[in-house]
């Protein structure tokens, strides 16, 4: 049986979220939202204090206010908690979409051979989704979450009346997180932390197809789609 991944890179804004909720619909495949996974992880309540990761503790208090000021967490705190869940849907044959995974080189040259490894090198397609600066700030500042499942909806002219999530009909609701100030911390964080990932996977020789991501939602997901496995 064939298996696939889909890995969705880009700054802030790009869309990672809104096109992969489109091809997980599509082809049935597991979006995969490394911010959720860490959503779920500061907000359980029965979640332990102390994660342990290769003999290093990391507190789970101290990781989320660095979540809250929109820098990326520990890599090794964030790769642990990746990784687990990659082995989890894969044991139980589910195929994945990633949207802005991985975001770290740490956590690139942590996963990708545990994918490879589990998935097969040739059924990994890499997306790069290109859009500028300006558009980041501006797509960030008026991005809603819905309130139900925190799905993503991009902003933008097929979306900008909507008030319900086109994915499960629940409430959209502005994110904490799409604060002015935290938006420049997160672009920083961007270019600074995850653009480097591009060269990691270069290395690894997975084949980059770029996307032009300042098109509307529909004219990206027909781009990406063609260019699957292609």
């Amino acid at each position: 049986m064939k298996r696939q991944v889909i890995i969705l890179f880009g700054p802030p804004g790009a869309g990672k979220g809104t096109q992969a909720g489109l091809i997980s619909d599509k082809l049935s495949l597991y979006h995969f939202e490394t911010s959720k996974i860490l959503e779920e992880k500061f907000s359980s309540s029965d979640s332990e204090r102390y994660i342990e990761v290769a003999g290093q503790k990391y507190d789970v208090l101290n990781e989320k206010q660095i979540w809250l000021d929109g820098k990326l967490c520990s890599p090794p705190f964030v790769a642990h908690l990746v990784k687990e869940k990659i082995k989890r849907l894969y044991d139980n044959g589910q195929d994945i979409v990633f949207s802005g995974s991985p975001r770290t080189v740490f956590e690139a040259e942590e996963l990708l051979p545990l994918i490879e490894e589990l998935f097969g090198k040739e059924n990994i397609s890499v997306f790069y989704i290109k859009i500028s600066a300006e558009q980041t700030i501006y797509r960030n500042s008026h991005r809603r979450i819905c309130e139900l499942m925190r799905h993503s909806v991009l902003f933008g002219k097929e979306t900008e009346g909507l008030t319900l999530c086109p994915f499960d009909g629940s409430k959209l609701v502005k994110r904490g997180l799409d604060t002015p100030d935290t938006i420049k911390v997160r672009i920083k964080e961007f270019q600074e932390r995850t653009l480097p990932v591009l060269s990691v996977l270069e290395k690894r020789g997975l084949s980059i197809k770029e996307i032009d991501g300042e098109r509307t939602i529909s004219e990206v997901f027909k781009d990406i789609f063609s260019k699957i496995n292609g």
